[in-house]
């Protein structure tokens, strides 16, 4: 049988698994075996099954991933978030939809310490959520605003999908941590421009907050100055070749475990349980990322991605249109599936197809991680809107998937700027060089 067929069978395959609820990265790892016994040989299907495991989980780069979840967690438990929420909450809570407004700036600085998505959204879904409704703020927008902010964890830097990104495709990872910077305080933007565009034409949305004195916004703003001080120190390091992805990881998370013990919030149960979640998540990242390898050797194999690549070229259809379609079979995948297991899945498949239309690939990988944060609150998936009904379960859930729909809709337009503008992305990169 054509390698091409056998390779397009794997694929169909590896989605009934994933349909049966198979963990993604044992599915991939089984595809990747037996398209690769298939197409080779037993022997060698059986060499890559047992030397990748230990040769992806001792690669040094990889360190990156649990030190950057440790310092996410420390940070969590320090509770910098409630902090940088207090600080924003009274210097902007007094406008028309404030509030909101303060909850999408605060998840966005305590996205640039704590990379997680998740995270984020659980906890301003416990201190936001309830200072909206005292004031009683629209459910829908004050859900919607807290789940989309949620989703700036993963193109803030440090981002695990970033991490995953760089390693699928051999792009640095320094790179793409500094060429996030600004497309994220873009998409911040355009959220609380979302806002205040649903708050004029719907007072009624977002009441104005309280005003508070001066004295107390400087001393909310005092608070704070550790929480940026650490990133200031993490992203200067990487953007100065000071320090490696590596070490600025471990930097961040000695950072956050001092300011952690300086904020009184360093206890043996917080200890542990930092610990306890980084090594789950990184277990459950780097399962991801074997299985994702041991698949592309199959895929590789099975010579899909040049082929398909090839096609595309000779097709000679407008590379924007291209672009578009990639872009679309992305936003489709995410309504069933989650951001990480789209990018191991299909980065792989396309990203030759990119190279080949002479697209940035630092600049695609801000693209396709954009379009991942559309799945976070893509229904019927969206796990950021599903953990925020978890901490409000008196809001219905059709009333927050209508809160995010506006929101989605400015994610949809920061990809069209980036796109035509491209520049917004590979500014600090290419200034690093």
């Amino acid at each position: 049988m054509d390698p091409i067929w056998i390779g397009i069978l794997g694929i169909i395959f590896l989605f009934i698994l994933l349909a049966l609820r198979m963990q993604i990265g044992f599915a991939m790892a089984l595809v990747g075996f037996l398209g690769f016994w298939v197409l080779n040989s037993f022997e060698s299907g059986f060499a890559v099954l047992g030397i990748e495991p230990y040769k992806t989980a001792a690669h040094y780069t990889l360190s990156v991933i649990p030190l950057f979840l440790l310092m996410g967690q420390f940070a969590n438990h320090a509770r910098l978030g409630s902090e940088i929420y207090a600080m924003l909450y009274r210097w902007i809570g007094y406008l028309p939809g404030g509030l909101s407004m303060a909850t999408v700036g605060a998840c966005a600085c305590f996205a640039a310490i704590s990379g997680s998505s998740l995270a984020t959204a659980a906890m301003f879904g416990t201190i936001a959520l309830p200072e909206m409704q005292k004031l009683k703020y629209s459910d829908a927008l004050a859900t919607g605003c807290i789940a989309a902010g949620g989703t700036l964890g993963i193109l803030i830097p440090p981002s695990s999908v970033l991490i995953l990104y760089g390693i699928l495709t051999e792009q640095s990872i320094s790179a793409l941590f500094i060429a996030g910077i600004i497309p994220g305080i873009v998409l911040t933007l355009l959220f609380i421009l979302t806002i205040y565009i649903l708050v004029r034409i719907r007072p009624e949305m977002g009441a104005p907050g309280p005003k508070f004195a001066p004295a107390e916004k400087l001393f909310a703003l005092q608070s704070t100055l550790g929480p940026l001080a650490l990133f200031i120190a993490v992203i200067g390091g990487l953007y100065t070749g000071w320090l490696t992805p590596t070490e600025a990881a471990g930097a961040g998370a000695f950072g956050a475990f001092v300011l952690m013990a300086l904020k009184k919030r360093l206890n043996w149960s917080n200890f542990v349980g930092s610990l306890k979640d980084t090594t789950s998540a990184t277990a459950m990242i780097f399962a991801i990322l074997i299985g994702a390898m041991i698949f592309q050797y199959f895929l590789t194999l099975s010579q899909i991605p040049d082929q398909l690549a090839q096609t595309v070229v000779d097709m000679n259809l407008n590379r924007y249109v291209v672009l578009s379609l990639i872009i679309g079979v992305f936003i489709i995948l995410g309504c069933f599936m989650e951001g990480l297991s789209i990018m191991v899945l299909a980065v792989p498949i396309v990203f030759p197809i990119i190279i080949q239309l002479g697209f940035d690939p630092v600049w695609f990988g801000i693209i396709i991680t954009l379009t991942m944060e559309m799945s976070l609150i893509t229904p019927p998936v969206g796990v950021n809107v599903f953990v925020l009904h978890g901490v409000a379960r008196d809001i219905p859930m059709n009333t927050m998937f209508k809160g995010v729909i506006p929101f989605w809709g400015a994610m949809l337009v920061c990809i069209v700027i980036l796109i035509i503008f491209p520049q917004i992305v590979t500014f600090l990169p290419n200034s690093m060089n």
